[in-house]
């Protein structure tokens, strides 16, 4: 499988796996979507500034779901590349060659089929 198929498999995965569990637990997922929402709406910080903070936490938890999925969130909100770099370069600076190591490889893989979706 390549790089494209597996991002974009493993995304659609996480979806499929949400729906599902959000059709067994539903009141538990709304619950969970409401709280989510509202930590990530417009505030004092920016829906972008936040989707970088996401992508810099899921960096440092190693949780490739989230990496994907804020990455996407990130490009979502107009960031450009330098700022999803330098975010994972502070995240590295915390977390060391692991961190680093997903964003050389699963951040970059992520933009640039997301950006090739785009056009």
């Amino acid at each position: 499988m390549d790089a494209r198929n597996s991002i974009e498999t493993t995304l659609l995965t996480y979806k499929k796996g949400l729906g599902d569990f959000t059709g067994k637990m539903p009141e538990f997922a709304s619950r969970f979507n409401a709280f989510t929402e509202a930590c990530f709406g417009e505030g004092a910080l920016s829906q972008k500034q936040k989707q970088l903070i996401a992508l810099g936490i899921s960096l440092h938890a190693q949780d490739e779901y989230c990496i994907i999925y804020h990455t996407k969130g990130c490009l979502d909100q107009g960031c450009s590349e330098q700022e999803i770099l330098e975010a994972v370069g502070v995240t590295a600076a915390f977390g060391g060659g692991a961190t680093m190591s997903q964003g050389v490889t699963l951040v970059q893989e992520c933009m640039q089929e997301f950006n090739q979706l785009e056009h």
